[in-house]
Formats: structure tokens, sequence, C-alpha cells
């Protein structure tokens, strides 16, 4: 994890500027106010006489630029590293990030020798290790979510669906001490209240 501090300049880049007026920007906008709905299915819809190739462009260029940096509200930036074939820390856009952790933990649970599937396998010696990193970074697209897209889990109304979900991961986590508590900064406000309710 590291603050953003002087070095914000070189981690955010600029939206790709589409024209105001042109058709992709047109395109832009529709894709913008559908989105608004709460209906997603709505939302991919191609529009009424377009080009899908054009709709799909505007929609691949609108997802790269919501989310330019793997963030948590303006203090934490999470670089991505696996160890084995991204071993110097990364920055990359947060669907990237993701990509890359998805397919990582995927690796990681169909390792036998990591996650042994058969009885009596014993687990590695490192296995504690391996399962505090991949809680970690799912901890992070937690805190991803809540700080950069709260407001659209909320239109979509699934904002009970979200904190049920987190609840059950941080208090799991909290329970075997599986992640650093400095790590849980960028939420720690919110794991502190619903802590209080469970009271």
């Amino acid at each position: 994890v590291s603050g953003f501090g002087s070095r914000s300049s070189k981690t955010f880049k600029p939206k790709k500027n589409i024209p105001e007026g042109s058709h992709q920007y047109e395109l832009l906008k529709h894709a913008e106010a559908t989105l608004g709905s709460g209906n997603l299915r709505q939302a991919v819809m191609l529009p009424e006489g377009e080009d899908l190739n054009e709709w799909i462009a505007v929609e691949w260029a609108n997802q790269k630029s919501l989310c330019p940096v793997m963030s948590a509200g303006p203090r934490y930036e999470y670089h991505w590293a696996d160890g084995t074939n991204i071993k110097k820390p990364i920055k990359c856009s947060a669907p990237k990030y993701i990509d890359y952790l998805m397919t990582w933990v995927q690796d990681q649970l169909d390792d036998e020798t990591l996650f042994p599937s058969k009885i009596g396998v014993p687990f590695p010696k490192n296995f504690m290790s391996v399962a505090k990193t991949i809680l970690k970074r799912l901890f992070r697209v937690y805190a991803h979510i809540y700080h950069q897209h709260f407001d659209s889990v909320m239109r979509l109304q699934e904002e009970a669906h979200l904190n049920t979900s987190f609840k059950h991961f941080i208090f799991f986590v909290q329970e075997f001490n599986l992640i650093d508590r400095r790590e849980l900064a960028p939420l720690q406000e919110l794991i502190e209240k619903l802590g209080s309710k469970d009271r």
C-alpha cells in the first residue's frame, strides 16, 4: 500500500478525451445515462441503429477510464506483483489489477501442493502466509468498491448485499487475525461501525 503524496501526478492518467458533439461522445452520454438507471441489462444494450463495433469501442474506453488506478480513496493506491510473472510491483488500472488478482487466486486454489484436495495430505508450511496474502488482496477489492463505486452500488440497491458480504469477510479475517491492521486502514471506520452493530 502506498499513499498518493507528491507522486499523485504520476499515478493518474487523464481520461481519453472524446470530442463533445462527436458520435462517440453521444454514445458515451447514452451509456452514462443508462448506467444511472440501475438497469445494467439496459445499460449494455446496443442503442438502436448504432454500429456494434463503435459501441464496443466506446464501452471499452469508458470502462478503462473509470478506474485508471487501483485505489481506495485519495490516500491508498495498490500496485500489482505476483512474485512470479510480475516480480516488481506495477501500477495498473483497477480492472486490470482485479483481473490479475482473480487469475492469481485461482492459480493458488488450483495448486494441489498449496491447497490439497485429498484427505490426509498435509498443508504446506507456507499455507498460512499464502492464505493471508490472498485475503489481503481480496480486501483491496472491497476497499476499492467502497471508496470508488459505492454510489453505483447504492443506485443498484445492492448495498445490503455488499455490506453482508464484507461483514462476513471481515469477521472471518478478524477472528483469525489474517490481515494486518494497517492494511485495513482504508475501511477502518466502516469496520468499526459494522463491528459495533454486532456487539
